[in-house]
């Protein structure tokens, strides 16, 4: 059976934080609303559901429209990526040419919305380096749903899950993932989790957990 490593997208591939907060906040002027976004607001929801962010970030406005008033942000939020994109983390390119090489299966499995993954995709020229994607925007399962949903629809037997937040970690768990924390993204996880403070790092880490298969 296959060998898959999938990964998280905010914080794991590419930090989008700044694009995601100035296009949050043209939608807020765009709608006559005061409240600004920062890009600590935005890193801080990162790996949370898009109903969760909207009611984290717009219940102050009115908790009744805050998901509507989501729903203009990512309108607005897609275009900008379009042009803006994001910071893809130095190295990504060659360790998923390298990850490919060896043999494994690759994956994006983010809680964004319909859309978000494509974007990075298209904004980064890196879609032909996975195999499959799922997101919380096209299947409304939590991020372990998915996670799980993608390994049973491509035959994969064994997979490692690569995150930076507490989310993810519980997430690769509850899966039945291995699990590695990008440990120079977002969030934190439980001291002795295999860890790398840098993409570059990867190809060996996987190796540790989950050995390629050799000819």
């Amino acid at each position: 059976m296959k060998k898959a490593v999938i990964f998280d997208l905010d914080g794991t591939m590419w930090d989008s934080s700044e694009s995601v907060a100035a296009a949050y906040n043209i939608g807020l002027e765009k709608m006559g609303y005061d409240l600004r976004l920062t890009v600590d607001d935005v890193r801080a929801a990162m790996g949370k559901t898009m109903t969760e962010i909207a009611h984290l970030y717009f219940d102050a406005i009115d908790p009744d429209r805050a998901e509507q008033i989501m729903v203009e942000c990512i309108a607005e939020e897609m275009e900008h990526l379009k042009t803006e994109g994001g910071v893809v983390y130095d190295g990504l390119e060659e360790v998923l040419t390298v990850l490919r090489s060896r043999g494994y299966f690759l994956a994006c499995v983010s809680n964004c919305q319909s859309g978000y993954i494509e974007a990075f995709y298209d904004s980064t020229g890196l879609g032909r380096l996975f195999d499959d994607k799922e997101c919380w925007g096209g299947t409304g399962l939590p991020k372990s749903g998915n996670i799980r949903m993608v390994a049973e629809r491509n035959g994969v037997g064994r997979s490692v899950y690569v995150g930076d937040t507490m989310g993810d970690y519980l997430s690769a768990k509850e899966a039945g993932a291995d699990f590695i924390h990008a440990s120079y993204g977002y969030g934190t996880v439980p001291a002795g989790t295999p860890a790398i403070s840098s993409i570059r790092e990867l190809p060996k880490a996987i190796e540790e957990i989950l050995p390629p298969d050799r000819d």
